[in-house]
């Protein structure tokens, strides 16, 4: 067995240590898991929404000590914690009122008496999930996989461990029966045997594209579905015509909320040449206006990365652009684990800033001549999980909406998940849906029913 410690990313403090499971651990809690699964597959869905139900108000009634688990583990402004874990239970909210339709036979009329489509659960599935949003990843998932009549573990990152160990008892305390949802503490070996076993039935991963690779190519040597939501570098359009007044706020947000911790943040902004100067005015007094600081203080918008080695990579990354012609408006500074705000110009498509994913406060600032050029520089892109336009031109807008090769396409909001909407990327950002109705008919046998009499 190894150890490993997670520390608080703003002072350094060891939070806790831990000891990986044992495979005959890991093997145990599947085995629960399998005993538990016909029993809890076959309960009234009504039940199971109640308990969905039961989860959600403790989500709320917990949501100060969660959100401040997760400023401790990761750094997260804990007013934004706050604000994940009510979205948590948003998600259980939805799903509880609207799981039982979302699941019921689909009748299809044919040349039989009777014939129709059941949603069945698959079984176990296996979850592996990152460290930015610790909760709300794993509630997306869990909410609608569980209520459908699966089984559930998760492996989560290791340095938010104790949000893992918090969101199982979350379950257990809401009522679920153990074995519903159960945390492992795994090694990427033992994830690969898991995989392998008869008793897990599906993959999801919120990841890296590195990681998004190799647990589709395990699940795939195993004949095992499973569903991707990998990273991105989601471009931000604005059109000479975008209404800056109204929405700068909106769009500093997107690239600056969780510290820029985010797949579906705005990470190119991609900005029509008359509008450009105004733009760059605005956004950086908007991104200099955002509160700095410990991230356990109410009023603080941005704080430090969730681990130094982060902050490292992001630098490297931005250094790199500088080497070939990129210029810094602002920021650019790291202190082990904090980076500041960043803000470069005369970003090109050959820069990593523009080439990769940067997970962290920096935005990269690319001027076009005009609409066309616009959508032909967002669209360069291995990555396809959201895009955003800012325009008055909303008719011309939406005539772009096939041009978007992404899973997302905002018209003057900022790319965010919602219950009640399917949310997966194209490309490298993965394949599938979570949330609404494609996200909880992910995990069901599509079973076809044909009935002579």
């Amino acid at each position: 067995m190894k150890d490993y410690q997670s520390m608080n990313p703003y002072n350094g403090e060891i939070l806790e240590n831990y000891t990986l499971d044992s495979s005959s651990a890991i093997h145990n809690k599947l085995q629960k898991a399998l005993k538990i699964e016909a029993s809890w597959s076959t309960l009234e869905i009504e039940v199971r929404c109640q308990l969905l139900t039961k989860v959600a108000e403790l989500l709320i009634d917990r949501k100060e000590e969660y959100a401040t688990l997760m400023t401790k583990e990761m750094g997260k402004p804990i007013s934004q914690g706050i604000a994940e874990i009510e979205k948590c239970a948003w998600v259980c909210d939805f799903y509880a009122l609207n799981a039982e339709d979302l699941l019921a036979d689909e009748i299809i009329d044919t040349d039989a008496d009777e014939s129709f489509i059941s949603h069945d659960p698959l079984g176990c599935v296996l979850a592996v999930m990152p460290w930015n949003y610790p909760f709300w990843q794993v509630l997306r998932f869990a909410a609608p996989t569980l209520t459908a009549g699966n089984t559930a573990i998760l492996k989560h990152a290791k340095n938010v461990t104790g949000c893992s160990m918090a969101i199982e008892q979350l379950f257990l305390d809401a009522g679920y029966p153990e074995g519903c949802f159960q945390h492992i503490k795994a090694g990427h070996e033992e994830i690969e045997k898991l995989i392998a076993d008869d008793g897990i039935k599906a993959v999801t991963l919120t990841g890296s594209e590195k990681a998004g690779k190799s647990i589709a190519a395990t699940a795939g040597s195993n004949l095992k579905k499973s569903v991707l939501e990998l990273g991105g570098n989601n471009a931000c359009i604005v059109w000479e015509d975008a209404d800056l007044d109204q929405y700068i706020s909106t769009i500093a947000t997107a690239r600056m909320q969780n510290t820029g911790q985010s797949c579906i943040a705005a990470k190119r902004f991609i900005v029509c040449a008359d509008i450009y100067d105004a733009f760059l005015e605005k956004f950086t007094n908007q991104v200099t206006s955002f509160k700095v600081g410990d991230p356990i203080k109410e009023d603080t918008f941005i704080g430090v990365m969730a681990q130094e080695d982060l902050a490292e990579e992001l630098q490297k990354q931005v250094q790199d652009s500088i080497d070939l012609g990129a210029k810094v408006i602002l920021g650019n500074e790291r202190n082990g684990a904090y980076y500041s705000p960043t803000i470069l110009t005369n970003v090109t498509e050959d820069m990593p800033v523009f080439k990769e994913e940067t997970f962290g406060p920096v935005a990269a600032i690319i001027k076009v001549e005009n609409r066309e050029e616009a959508i032909k520089v967002a669209t360069n892109s291995r990555f396809g999980l959201g895009s955003m336009l800012f325009t008055q031109d909303v008719d011309n807008a939406m005539n772009m909406i096939s041009d978007i090769p992404d899973g997302a396409f905002f018209i003057n909001d900022m790319v965010k998940s919602d219950p009640r909407l399917p949310f997966g990327g194209t490309k490298a950002s993965g394949y599938g849906r979570e949330l609404s109705r494609e996200g909880i008919l992910e995990f069901v046998n599509k079973k076809t029913v044909y009935i002579k009499k």
